[in-house]
């Protein structure tokens, strides 16, 4: 055996593993995840009125 037979059959395990494992880990897609379910936006609910500071008003002389 040639030392690029052997780099060939190497690579093609490493290459067959790194598949594997894309597979395992990472379905793509849609293939293995549930529907999307459409949902009703959500009524916005009106916000409370920011408090504010004191209000100093000009007095005249």
């Amino acid at each position: 055996m040639t030392s690029e037979s052997v780099a060939g059959i190497l690579a093609a395990i490493i290459a067959s593993v790194v598949l594997v494992v894309a597979i395992a880990y990472g379905p793509i897609g849609q293939f293995g995840k549930p529907a999307k379910q459409a949902q009703q936006p959500a009524q916005a609910v009106p916000a409370a009125p920011v408090p504010r500071g004191p209000v100093i008003k000009d007095v005249p002389n």
